[in-house]
């Protein structure tokens, strides 16, 4: 029984600065938990304690009760014993009247020892009710902040990372869109002069197949054009005709 209480006892003076220190280092409220786990497990373990004990209370209590009033009862027969002249059987009475008493005085002691532990054990109870309910409210109160802190982290973080976009990092971005520019530019340099270059094949070649035309018709208006050669399809034709 001593060991419970020692643990309710230090479950009730534990140090409220010392588990929110453990649970800023940790960055967590899991010291806090835990203390309401362990607290929880022995509140149980005390009311079960404490309902043992107030049995054996009520059974110390009935027992001294018992004693007491057959005591009673023997310290009047040895009255009437002597009044009647039976000392042997007085004798016998007083000695049964001692072991009562000595029963009784014994039962009161343990009765009044164990009411004393009963009383010890429902004021644990008490204060260790009390400081879980403390507790909890604070562990609640600790996370909403711990929640809010977390947030607060991720929107600096955000901000952070805007401001890296908009510093540092519009540089990088225009220098990467000055390199694309540079490349468009020269593609297109270079897309004009094959085409340039295609165009002035194109004028060449039709250039000089015009000039031909008009050279071959020239020729044969002076008659120095010689005659085409028939093809197979040409002389079956003329002989065709001469038929």
């Amino acid at each position: 029984m001593a060991t419970l209480l020692e643990k309710v006892q230090t479950l009730i003076s534990a140090n409220m600065h010392e588990m929110v220190d453990k649970a800023l280092e940790t960055n967590s409220v899991a010291v806090m938990k835990q203390y309401i786990r362990d607290a929880e497990k022995n509140l149980d373990e005390l009311e079960d304690a404490a309902a043992t004990v107030g049995g054996e209370v009520k059974s110390m209590e009935r027992k001294y009760k018992e004693y007491k009033k057959k005591a009673d009862q023997l310290d009047r027969n040895i009255d009437a014993l002597l009044m009647q002249g039976k000392a042997d059987l007085a004798r016998a009475a007083q000695n049964e009247l001692n072991s009562a008493r000595r029963l009784q005085e014994q039962y009161h002691e343990q009765w009044v020892r164990q009411q004393r532990e009963y009383e010890s054990l429902l004021n644990a109870r008490l204060k260790l009710q009390a400081k879980l309910q403390t507790i909890r409210q604070e562990q609640k109160e600790l996370e909403a902040l711990m929640r809010l802190a977390k947030s607060k982290e991720t929107t600096v973080k955000a901000i952070k990372s805007l401001d890296d976009l908009m510093g540092v990092g519009d540089a990088d971005i225009a220098r990467l869109g000055e390199s694309i520019r540079n490349r468009l530019d020269k593609a297109s340099a270079h897309s004009e002069m094959y085409a340039d270059r295609l165009d002035n094949q194109m004028d060449a070649a039709l250039g000089s197949a015009e000039l031909d035309l008009q050279l071959e018709e020239r020729k044969r208006r002076l008659g120095l054009s010689e005659a085409p050669a028939l093809t197979v399809d040409d002389s079956e034709e003329a002989e065709a005709t001469m038929e």
